[in-house]
């Protein structure tokens, strides 16, 4: 997967955000996933996640909700 410019993508904060914005994620979707960054530090580190790995990541955390 090639690095994304994270300037030019669409980001959103995460619905499951705090309401008071301190503890804020946002995300921002790509062809073939999904990429994700600290809403206070926007020029700050961003994490990238192909599909297959994103949906994994988010089974792993449905299931241990659930434990």
């Amino acid at each position: 997967m090639m690095t994304p410019d994270v300037a030019v993508l669409t980001w959103r904060k995460s619905s499951r955000s705090s309401a008071n914005g301190s503890d804020c994620v946002e995300v921002a979707g790509l062809d073939d996933g999904l990429a994700v960054r600290d809403s206070k530090d926007p020029a700050g580190p961003t994490l990238v996640f192909g599909s297959a790995a994103w949906a994994s990541f988010v089974t792993g955390l449905r299931s241990a909700s659930r434990s």
